[in-house]
């Protein structure tokens, strides 16, 4: 197990770095939405991502409804295939945020005032 870091790289850039899990995702990272208000534009880059589970599916639907709430333009970058094959599994890559085609990382950009979950 990795531990779950979020690194700022400044102007609204953020590097996702470790295991995206349950065991991973702590009280802190839960608390931690805030950086998704600190510009108008977040860009979080999922590249570093060691692994995943359907927590990190539902801490990333929760920072797309909390970016949508504080009209924050989300893009995330580098979507792992194991995380988009859960979304997939779920539903969710019908959604904006998650339309890529499986296998491939890669920028996945919307605006976050027209999507729907």
């Amino acid at each position: 197990m990795t531990k779950l870091s979020i690194l700022e790289q400044g102007q609204g850039n953020y590097i996702v770095d470790g295991d995206l899990t349950f065991a991973t995702i702590d009280t802190k990272i839960l608390k931690s939405f805030a950086f998704l208000n600190s510009t108008k534009h977040t860009t979080i880059d999922l590249g570093q991502v060691i692994s995943t589970d359907s927590a990190g599916l539902a801490l990333m639907i929760e920072w797309i409804k909390y970016a949508r709430h504080h009209q924050t333009q989300l893009v995330f970058k580098n979507i792992p295939e194991q995380l988009f094959n859960l979304a997939k599994l779920s539903g969710f890559d019908k959604t904006s945020h998650f339309s890529q085609q499986a296998g491939q990382r890669h920028d996945v950009k919307r605006s976050p005032y027209t999507e729907t979950i």
